[in-house]
């Protein structure tokens, strides 16, 4: 089933609601069912095996009686919520697990198909999972987790999730796409390794064992094969280490909204939102255009054409869509030559200027700021970077000075000149990707601060000052968000480059603590101990020459300095 059908779009038709009005004046006594069936033969709205699509037009013919298009007949009473059936005596918890999972002995994932395996799964999440055994929703699917050892835990597959943000981005479809390709993902609503158990990798390769077999099963039951799983985790409960060692992606978090949350009460818990591609060009056969959602792409892909500025900033979240339509339209006449000044760019076009002083001329509550501007530009270096197998990302800082504009305010210090008057400007640091080889992905995160000298009246010594409150924390934060996008580019080693500045304790253990696969690259400055307690300076002197580069660096000033009188 390539495009699914679409119930609601087809009886909101004024011809069908005629139709259904005509059904229901002359057919006395009709119920809900009855009507459903005779719509589901006139307008085709059959599954993949045949079979009618009732409850789905049912819900299209409550959605019409809501907007009093139709009167419905009056359904029969409301049935309570079922209880998922148990086991009598409970189940025996398992015995003699390994620590490691590659001495389980006879692990196999067991598809649920008789009354007494779905006893056990619903034993075992009632037992052990967060949320229990239920109800699903929609098309499902349900596995047991078995070894020699006992049960070891479940999975239940449902239907995905009709709304969220972050895989729709991700995905890249419209309205229209996703309600018709929806069908093609599956939500992967339950997953559980029983409490009691402590494997090491066992949650990672059940994952694995279970997405290889699952397409299979799910085409045979339903006849159409999904392309795309989706999960949650709840971080209250859960890391998700096991989904990224099962090369699943994260793509976001959730809203806090369930299903059902019609008034948007936000009861649920926020949560990790996780993807698993089962087609590599997912997207394609779902009909989206080459270079939709969030995916990856090619260095060069979206650069060489016309639009290549509405691909790198068209979408930016600035409180209103002109102000984006400008952003793309500024970027665009900028890019030809950066060296200039604006007005130098447009040949002194003043309605072309005035409109980029009224863009950048904002208050500083305005949703016009550095991150917004350039976060459509760092979701395609993202994307840039899920194509390589190792980035380096180059972290600097720069100074601005504009200690030569007579009124500007909100100007922190930056440095003295060759006389000791202290010079007025902004601290720009920026993460700059780019490939092994040296090519260009993208500015990742630029952060521009006014910066403050220490007040006479702190006395705390240096080492009493938290981190955060120094200068050198932007190196911290460089790094952090390095380790915030390592789950968005899973085979991707990202690797932070620094300048000696960056050489301090405290960035080290960042890195050590938390570990999340960025590696670190920093010009060294103090002469630590090695391993064998030995010097890093003597070490590289005494190692063997690898290479020899000669760099010409030019003079920083063609004055000679001031000596102190």
């Amino acid at each position: 089933m390539k495009i699914q059908n679409q119930i609601n779009r087809t009886l909101s038709q004024s011809e069908a609601i005629e139709y259904v009005r005509s059904i229901l004046s002359k057919t006395q006594g009709i119920t809900r069912t009855e009507l459903a069936n005779q719509l589901c033969d006139k307008f085709g709205f059959f599954d993949p095996r045949g079979q009618r699509q009732r409850a789905g037009c049912i819900k299209a013919l409550r959605d019409l009686e809501r907007k009093k298009q139709i009167v419905l007949p009056i359904g029969g009473e409301p049935r309570g919520q079922k209880r998922p059936r148990r086991l009598v005596e409970g189940l025996a918890e398992a015995k003699g697990v390994p620590g490691e999972v590659s001495e389980i002995r006879e692990l196999q994932i067991i598809r649920v198909e008789t009354a007494e395996q779905m006893r056990i799964w619903n034993e075992l999440m009632i037992q052990g999972h967060p949320r229990g055994a239920g109800p699903l929703v929609g098309r499902q699917l349900y596995y047991l987790v078995k070894s020699e050892h006992g049960w070891l835990g479940g999975v239940g597959f449902s239907s995905s999730a009709l709304h969220l943000e972050a895989r729709d981005r991700w995905i890249g479809w419209d309205w229209d796409r996703r309600r018709a390709n929806l069908h093609h993902v599956v939500n992967m609503s339950r997953f559980l390794i029983r409490p009691c158990i402590s494997c090491k990798n066992l949650a990672s390769r059940v994952l694995g064992m279970v997405v290889r077999g699952f397409p299979g099963d799910f085409e045979a039951r339903y006849g159409h094969r999904p392309l795309l799983l989706e999960s949650f985790v709840d971080t209250s409960h859960y890391t998700g280490v096991c989904y990224r060692a099962a090369n699943w992606q994260y793509v976001g978090r959730t809203k806090g909204r369930g299903r059902q949350d019609v008034l948007r009460k936000r009861e649920e818990s926020i949560k990790d939102v996780y993807v698993y591609p089962l087609e590599e060009k997912f997207r394609a056969k779902m009909g989206l255009p080459e270079g939709s959602g969030l995916g990856a792409i090619a260095i060069t892909s979206g650069i060489e054409g016309g639009d290549w500025a509405e691909k790198e900033f068209g979408g930016a979240r600035l409180g209103d869509k002109r102000l984006s339509r400008r952003l793309v339209e500024i970027a665009a006449d900028k890019a030809g030559e950066p060296g200039r000044s604006f007005g130098g760019v447009t040949e002194g076009d003043w309605p072309r200027v005035k409109g980029y002083y009224r863009f950048i001329d904002k208050p500083d509550d305005s949703a016009v700021t550095m991150s917004a501007i350039l976060q459509p530009h760092r979701e395609r270096t993202i994307q840039r970077m899920k194509a390589q197998k190792t980035v380096l990302c180059i972290q600097d800082g720069s100074d601005l000075n504009y200690s030569t504009l007579e009124r500007c305010e909100g100007l922190g210090t930056i440095g003295t000149n060759q006389t000791g008057k202290q010079s007025g400007g902004l601290h720009l640091h920026s993460t700059l990707v780019v490939t092994t080889e040296g090519l260009p992905l993208g500015v990742l995160r630029a952060e521009c601060v006014a910066r403050e000298a220490k007040p006479h009246k702190d006395a705390r010594p240096l080492p009493a000052i938290p981190i955060e409150e120094k200068n050198t924390f932007s190196w911290i934060a460089g790094v952090r968000d390095c380790m915030d996008i390592k789950p968005l580019t899973p085979r991707t080693t990202l690797v932070s480059v620094m300048d000696r500045e960056a050489d301090f304790f405290e960035i080290f253990d960042e890195q050590r603590r938390k570990s999340y696969g960025v590696e670190l690259l920093i010009r060294a400055q103090h002469n630590r101990k090695t391993t064998g307690n030995h010097k890093l300076f003597d070490e590289v002197i005494q190692s063997p020459v690898q290479a020899q580069i000669t760099i010409k660096i030019q003079r920083q000033s063609v004055r000679a300095k001031k000596k102190n009188q």
